[in-house]
């Protein structure tokens, strides 16, 4: 039964930056994980981010369909079907995670803005009615 975890965030936050903690703590912990973005621009957003991370915090990723055969720790995707079972699944979509049941973890996101966080809650409730262990988080400034 996967952990979901949902973080509020305040208006001038960003999902993808607190993604990109999640990703270097998940990474430090050898947990697979996988990044699922609303499209493939955010998907390379977030590439160019974790590029950006400290040297001593560097994250080996890829964009799905990219890196080498065997893959890496960290694989950034832009649409469910490219998510392959793993420890971990960042979830920057509006969307529900497919699949659920396949991760160890889930993080998600609730906006500050008053319609994507209405989507927010209603994935929250989805997880909960399904019995996953849920956490809910403020992201501090």
């Amino acid at each position: 039964m996967p952990q979901v975890v949902f973080y509020a965030l305040g208006k001038a936050q960003q999902a993808s930056h607190r993604a990109c903690e999640l990703v270097a703590d998940a990474y430090s912990k050898r947990q697979r994980c996988r990044i699922l973005c609303a499209s493939q621009k955010q998907a390379e957003d977030v590439d160019e981010l974790l590029w950006q991370m400290p040297a001593d915090r560097f994250i080996p990723h890829n964009l799905h369909g990219e890196g080498p055969t065997s893959g890496t720790p960290v694989e950034i995707c832009w649409l469910p079907d490219q998510v392959e079972k793993c420890h971990v699944i960042i979830n920057l979509t509006d969307e529900l995670v497919s699949q659920p049941q396949r991760f160890l973890f889930i993080y998600d996101f609730v906006p500050a803005e008053e319609e994507a966080k209405q989507k927010a809650r209603l994935r929250y409730k989805h997880y909960q009615q399904a019995g996953f262990a849920m956490q809910f988080e403020s992201v501090e400034n």
